[in-house]
């Protein structure tokens, strides 16, 4: 199980770093375009718990394995690529100077002008977003907030990977030609 976990992991570690750094190349858009792109990176990287837990029910057991094991497994290997994840958002951290937060509350305060927002909205968001800039500058903080993004999918598509897999006759494992 641990072999499958890490090859299925580092698997779907490096899909979603390389996600995440395409999605900071090409969209500029720190707002609902980048969640979107960010999102589906997350997606397309951790379909490899679904392979993974597949691969393991089909060749290390014969074709079937219960919920709970599925389950285990397909956490075990979420949870690698979400700590590539976390560990990538943090050398993006360091080789950008950590200026993301500053340009994030930049962008969010002229997209609030710019919709015509008023002056007290504009600084009672700026004030909450200074706050939480000041929390982000710790990185055990930043680190525990980046691995919140990855979380919800990571447990969405572990528990439809185990729910699905455990049924034997979902997708079952072709027998070799002979």
């Amino acid at each position: 199980m641990g072999r499958i976990i890490a090859v299925y992991g580092v698997i779907a570690g490096v899909i979603v770093v390389l996600g995440m750094f395409m999605s900071i190349s090409v969209v500029s858009d720190h707002g609902t375009m980048g969640m979107v792109a960010g999102y589906l990176s997350m997606l397309v990287a951790l379909l490899f718990v679904f392979v993974g837990v597949k691969r393991y029910r089909d060749v290390n057991l014969g074709g079937v394995i219960g919920f709970g094991k599925a389950l285990l497994v397909g956490l075990g290997i979420a949870g690698v690529a979400s700590l590539f994840y976390v560990l990538s958002w943090e050398v993006y951290m360091w080789q950008t100077g950590g200026t993301f937060m500053a340009e994030y509350i930049a962008a969010s305060v002229e997209s609030m002008r710019a919709s015509g927002k008023s002056a007290a909205e504009i600084a009672a968001f700026s004030a909450e977003m200074n706050d939480m800039a000041e929390k982000y500058k710790n990185p055990a903080f930043r680190m525990a907030l980046t691995f919140m993004e990855i979380l919800p999918v990571a447990l969405l598509v572990s528990l439809v990977s185990a729910a699905l897999l455990r049924r034997s006759s979902f997708l079952p494992a072709t027998q070799p030609r002979g």
